[in-house]
């Protein structure tokens, strides 16, 4: 390639920098929203293999209210009323013992934060309760067909450009720049495809986090290897010539 990282204009530097730096800056917020929602799944902090089985095959023996009250929801109710909620879970969640007893135990302890305002299921409305109350069953073929078609534009985006970019350094040949770039679309569909087989079978959990792991190592090499021939590489070379430049100019003197 006729232009190298290390000799564009610093305009065009300042540029594909920017375009880094904000892009890793979005990764590092995405790989905590992936913490903040897969990583609680089991009941737990931190992402595990029940975390992708529960998030895509789900916990088919309880509910995700069950799952919930039993792991982070548990400080937030006494005893004997998350025994009363999972008690009436357990009875199929009946709407007229909800309007009798559990009502006033989830306006009590729960709709401060499970509101209409909030992000989270609005416990508010009894169908929001009871989606909660059935049996787990991971992610719906809506929410996968949903969530898939934006990963497969728009992480497709993200990568184009970060190749683009990478494709300009010249301290790496050219057979691993191509497996370089071509890894991350690899890893995106191994990814995307593990959510569905997953939803099949939770044997295939392990792939989802092969998957993202791949892509993620993917990014950071080229990330790495792209601003690192950018502004560290040029000021190496300028260092050098200095020392040979100085070299020259004593063995100069010394002749004289």
């Amino acid at each position: 390639m006729k232009y190298k990282l290390k000799d564009l204009p610093f305009s065009v530097k300042v540029l594909f920098s920017s375009y880094l730096l904000i892009i890793a800056i979005g990764y590092l917020v995405a790989m905590l929203q992936i913490l903040f929602t897969h990583g609680l799944a089991d009941g737990r902090f931190g992402l595990s293999i029940e975390d992708i089985v529960y998030s895509y095959y789900g916990n088919r023996s309880g509910s995700k209210l069950e799952l919930m009250l039993n792991g982070p929801m548990k400080p937030f109710a006494p005893p004997e009323e998350r025994f009363q909620i999972l008690q009436w879970v357990r009875d199929g969640a009946p709407e007229d013992i909800y309007n009798n007893s559990i009502r006033k135990i989830i306006d009590n302890r729960c709709v401060k934060c499970h509101n209409s305002e909030a992000s989270i299921p609005d416990f508010t409305r009894f169908d929001a309760l009871k989606e909660r109350a059935a049996t787990d069953t991971g992610a719906t073929i809506q929410s996968l067909v949903r969530v898939t078609h934006i990963h497969l534009f728009g992480i497709a985006f993200i990568f184009m450009f970060i190749g683009i970019i990478f494709c300009f350094a010249a301290g790496v040949s050219e057979p691993i720049k191509a497996l370089a770039v071509a890894m991350p679309f690899i890893f995106q569909v191994t990814d995307i495809a593990s959510w569905w087989l997953t939803k099949l079978s939770p044997h295939f959990a392990w792939l989802v986090i092969a998957g993202g792991a791949g892509m993620a190592m993917a990014f950071v090499f080229m990330w790495i290897v792209s601003m690192y021939e950018m502004w560290v590489l040029p000021l190496q070379i300028k260092r050098q010539e200095i020392r040979t430049e100085s070299y020259l100019n004593y063995l100069r003197r010394g002749h004289d």
